[in-house]
């Protein structure tokens, strides 16, 4: 008996989780049990226990697969962007333009499964220290007026969160796409001089 190639074991592994995430973005996760994952991605349950070997795990991993797919996203979307304002715009829209495939089933299962939340509140941190940094040389470029840029990126962090737990939505009626916008589009005229 042969055993697979590497890059075909790494391709089929990518392949699995793309289609996880996928399955997770429109449904959600905490009602699939293990065989309903493995029959709708058409593999065995043992094939997923050598991903993970529980689903708690497998949720885990595949929440880290989708926010490294995201951040690969957003990196093509604003490549290229030059300018502090632009590219907090840019940046902020792509987010929400990688988000926008996600439910709020799948929303509501993030934010209330522990280990996903987690893996969710780390990227909302990093992208703040990202606007931070875009702000910091906005202010060092004289495009923008001298702010805190640590207060900025708080408000950041805290509105990603409010719209990644579906208050934006719920006390405004817009959708997350929007609300990145106008985010983007609050923040960068807050900081123009």
């Amino acid at each position: 008996m042969s055993t697979p190639a590497p890059e075909f074991a790494t391709r089929r592994r990518e392949e699995l989780f793309d289609g996880m995430v996928d399955l997770f973005l429109s449904e959600g996760f905490a009602h699939l049990t293990l065989d309903e994952i493995a029959a709708r991605l058409r593999c065995s349950k043992s094939t997923l226990y050598t991903l993970a070997d529980s689903k708690a795990h497998l949720v885990r991993s595949a929440t880290v697969h989708f926010f490294r797919r995201a951040v690969a996203d957003i990196e093509v979307r604003t490549a290229g962007v030059t300018g502090a304002r632009e590219g907090i715009i840019s940046f902020l829209e792509a987010i929400g333009a990688t988000l926008a495939p996600a439910s709020d089933q799948f929303m509501a299962d993030l934010d209330a499964f522990a280990p996903a939340r987690e893996i969710y509140e780390q990227n909302t941190r990093m992208a703040a220290d990202r606007v931070r940094g875009m702000i910091d040389a906005g202010v060092a470029d004289g495009d923008f007026r001298g702010v805190n840029a640590a207060f900025a990126a708080d408000l950041v962090a805290t509105m990603l969160t409010r719209i990644q737990q579906r208050g934006v939505r719920a006390s405004t009626g817009l959708d997350d796409a929007s609300a990145y916008r106008e985010l983007a589009a609050l923040l960068t005229s807050g900081l123009r001089k």
